[in-house]
């Protein structure tokens, strides 16, 4: 009974392959990400941050998958510091920062938008851009919806559905056709309660990392003490203070 017991402890590495299995995920992750960093990303210096960050984490995948797979301590030592630097890091950061970062994106979105009025003396690369807002969120104008286009109403305005429409009766909009559906709603409020879902959605992305980092933190710490319980179990063996069958 004693044998069998000493044999138990020193063969349970249960965390080895679900340990493994977690960071490939976690490696297919990080190199989704740095596909989608490279391909939408625009501004060369947050790209820049983006990869490096991504990089990090991949590699220290790499190394903790490593040191699980050859039973190696240190690598999973220097793994978890990684892993508790980096969850720590990224949780007090989102934490802190949330209400900051988000007021002040929310509001430069939004005052980026109310300078486009009137919207009858709108800059071209400003019109390309409320013309793509119109289309995607089905909408139109920014305060007072197509009032706000005056004469002109532009085709990105022009509605099918019949629950969001309104119809310009007559020529009640000069350069209108006549019966023509509009959007009824104005972009600005639709524009910016998607703006907060979106950046909502990202912080929890984020924080929601740092809690995932801090779960392979643990499965490492406690993978570290099942290898070490097994060399020791190993080592007692060679040194001959356990003979097998002496029970």
């Amino acid at each position: 009974m004693q044998r069998s017991a000493v044999v138990v402890v020193a063969d349970k590495t249960s965390l080895k392959r679900p340990f493994i299995f977690v960071n490939s995920v976690h490696m297919a992750l990080c190199f989704f990400m740095l596909t989608m960093a490279i391909a939408w990303h625009r501004d060369p210096i947050q790209t820049g941050k983006i990869v490096s960050s991504v990089s990090v984490m991949a590699m220290l995948s790499v190394i903790g998958v490593i040191g699980a797979c050859r039973g190696k301590r240190w690598c999973l030592i220097l793994y978890a510091s990684g892993m508790a630097i980096a969850s720590q890091t990224i949780i007090v950061r989102t934490a802190l920062s949330y209400q900051d970062v988000y007021e002040k994106r929310v509001a430069r979105e939004e005052a980026k938008l109310l300078s486009m009025m009137p919207l009858s003396g709108i800059s071209k690369a400003n019109r390309t851009l409320l013309y793509r807002i119109q289309e995607e969120f089905e909408c139109c104008g920014l305060i007072e919806g197509y009032k706000d286009w005056g004469a002109s109403i532009p085709a990105s305005c022009n509605c099918q559905y019949p629950g969001k429409c309104i119809r310009l009766r007559g020529s009640a909009t000069l350069g209108a056709p006549k019966n023509q559906y509009v959007y009824q709603e104005p972009c600005l409020p639709i524009y910016v309660s998607e703006l907060k879902r979106a950046f909502s959605l990202v912080m929890a992305i984020q924080f929601g990392s740092g809690v995932f980092w801090m779960v392979l933190l643990v499965m490492s710490i406690k993978l570290i003490g099942q290898i070490r319980r097994k060399q020791e179990f190993l080592a007692l063996l060679q040194s001959n203070r356990y003979v097998p069958g002496a029970f």
